[in-house]
């Protein structure tokens, strides 16, 4: 019984230390659970993204904001659902104006900012745009593609150095939009001759315009825009380049001119805030105020989104042209444009205003036609 007994008592006392250990074990397993705990995974989880789009349905800026949601939820901690909302209105003035004023501040909001709006921003073109895009939370820029003005291929105008010397009618949509900008600013600074023929309700109407030769040339389009969107005007060679506006050349233009490239020394400050201007093509952004943490959680997704696979294939079979630039570089371009020296954007506002005899109305019945703008 006495050998019983200490048998007995000697695995109790074997079995504390044990037990113990087994316990201190445990907890110890559990720390590093408690420690990586995700709080943007906690607030994201069961939400959703609304991603606000500054045109209807269709279209470029519609086109890449679904294609971004679909894919970029993956990438989210908490994996919210992304959910497509329209608000159309006023070349994109509409969706920004709530996006800074209205929508909640808080990374559940992201929104396609429209390209010329921080143009509009810096020259205080508009008064009815009411955001300050100094504030928003840039995200990403899924296509930085250069801006082109082209001849169809039956104009006599082959070259820039043709545009200089005979007189060029090019399509183009409002008065002030870009792609009547655009030619104003090469008329006043480069010396080209376009007559500009504003009024098309959308760029398609333009391109018919272009087909029936009722106008030479287009006044902008990005090239990622017609290898998508038309890519038989770039197989087939119907149209012609004759400039580009942006950050550095297209790879598959090397020969076409590059604005900053050719402007004199004197015009170089306002020829590279266009170029800076054009290289804003898809940004992506978030409300003002959103906590810094979740902005970096949704800039590092957007960048795994235009990384991922799935996200590609898809891109490639929507010819949807994907160049990106991070939220960092997007950033530090707003930022230098809306803050440019005052005599440059004078200038640059100067440049961009079409002179009378450079203008040309489109023909009624092109007017009336319909297109998203």
């Amino acid at each position: 019984m006495l050998k019983q007994h200490e048998r007995s008592r000697t695995r109790a006392m074997f079995s504390f230390p044990v037990l113990t250990g087994l316990c201190l074990a445990g907890a110890a397993s559990l720390a590093p659970t408690l420690a990586v705990a995700d709080p943007i995974a906690d607030f994201y989880a069961g939400k959703t993204i609304r991603m606000i789009i500054r045109s209807g349905v269709g279209g470029g800026y519609d086109q890449y904001s679904r294609l971004l949601g679909r894919h970029m939820s993956k990438h989210i901690p908490g994996n919210p659902h992304v959910l497509p909302v329209n608000m159309p209105g006023g070349g994109g003035i509409v969706a920004a104006n709530y996006v800074a004023n209205v929508a909640p501040r808080d990374g559940t909001i992201l929104t396609i900012v429209s390209q010329g709006l921080v143009v509009d921003q810096a020259l205080g073109l508009n008064k009815t745009f009411k955001a300050d895009l100094r504030s928003f939370g840039w995200v990403g820029n899924m296509s930085k593609s250069n801006q082109l003005t082209v001849a169809w291929h039956t104009s006599k105008t082959k070259t820039l150095a043709d545009a200089m010397q005979r007189e060029t009618l090019i399509g183009a949509t409002g008065a002030g939009s870009v792609s009547t900008q655009l030619p104003a600013f090469y008329n006043n600074v480069l010396g080209t001759k376009f007559k500009i023929v504003h009024g098309y309700p959308d760029g398609t109407d333009v391109n018919m315009a272009m087909e029936r030769q009722e106008v030479e040339g287009r006044g902008t389009n990005p090239w990622a825009s017609y290898r998508a969107m038309t890519p038989r005007y770039v197989t087939e060679k119907m149209i012609v380049p004759l400039i580009q506006a942006g950050l550095q050349k297209e790879d598959d233009l090397p020969d076409v001119p590059l604005l900053i490239d050719i402007v004199k020394p004197q015009d170089r400050p306002i020829a590279e805030f266009m170029s800076k201007a054009v290289s804003v093509g898809r940004p992506i952004a978030t409300t003002p105020g959103t906590p810094p943490e979740r902005l970096k959680a949704l800039r590092r997704a957007f960048d795994a989104t235009l990384k991922d696979p799935d996200f590609i294939r898809e891109a490639e079979t929507q010819r949807a042209e994907i160049e990106s630039m991070d939220g960092e570089e997007l950033e530090r371009i707003v930022q230098e444009l809306i803050g440019a020296p005052a005599e440059t954007l004078e200038r640059v506002k100067i440049a961009l205003q079409p002179k009378d005899a450079d203008m040309k109305a489109a023909p009624k019945a092109a007017k009336a036609e319909g297109g998203e703008k």
